[in-house]
């Protein structure tokens, strides 16, 4: 199939057209989800661009996401996710639970079952991820919520420069440019999801000594060593 212009609903039916041939059977609902005004695809004749540099530049940025993502996940040894892509709002996270129950989440997310969502946050978290932005942030951003926001995590200070909290969105956000621009990505990126996440473990009172991997390898090798052992800092 060619990656062109072209509508949603075209699109659509020459997958599946394709897909019939390969005697593959495969049911989706074809309607949208998180989106205040949903079109089945199907009839989504209205949506037809398509710009191959920039769908490109977006896989790019994902990838390299990704990539720190991983290496924040390795350093927490309790339940968490793997870089996850969630295609009704298109952003990617990564998120770490307590392994506490959550109280039952409100729901009301556009054209998404509660009992999804409510699936989703039965237990406490701290998710980072990032968002490529929509009418309401008309920039990427990479961000940080906890649910339940614990009392005191708006008043935390997230590092590096540049990041702060969002008492519309209730996350903590660091825009991609900022990101994008420092001397050293990798590192900011990382900063900035150590520092978020420490704000939700804190104020919420997780048990950070049983649940920070890094920190316990680093217990486990010292008596293992009599040489000090370099491991990544966090």
């Amino acid at each position: 199939m060619s990656l062109v212009p072209r509508s949603v609903a075209d699109f659509y039916e020459e997958l599946f057209a394709k897909l019939a041939e390969l005697n593959l059977k495969v049911k989706i609902h074809t309607t949208p989800n998180e989106l205040p005004n949903p079109i089945p695809f199907e009839n989504d004749y209205e949506h037809a661009s398509y710009d191959a540099e920039y769908a490109n530049r977006f896989w790019r940025a994902l990838v390299q996401a990704d990539r720190v993502f991983k290496q924040f996940r390795a350093r927490f040894i309790g339940k968490s996710s793997p870089g996850h892509f969630f295609w009704g709002s298109f952003d990617m996270a990564v998120t770490r639970f307590s392994g506490r129950r959550a109280p039952e989440h409100p729901g009301g997310v556009p054209h998404l079952p509660d009992w999804v969502t409510r699936e989703a946050y039965s237990h406490e978290v701290s998710s980072c991820g990032f968002w490529p932005g929509n009418e309401q942030m008309p920039q990427p951003i990479f961000y940080s919520y906890a649910y339940p926001e614990p009392q005191g995590f708006s008043t935390a200070t997230a590092r590096p420069d540049g990041a702060g909290y969002s008492s519309d969105l209730k996350e903590f956000l660091f825009p991609y440019d900022e990101v994008r621009q420092s001397a050293s990505p990798d590192a900011a990126l990382l900063e900035f999801m150590q520092s978020s996440y420490e704000a939700a473990a804190d104020f919420g009172g997780w048990d950070r000594s049983e649940l920070n991997g890094l920190s316990r390898s680093r217990s486990i090798l010292s008596h293992k060593s009599e040489r000090p052992v370099s491991l990544i800092k966090g």
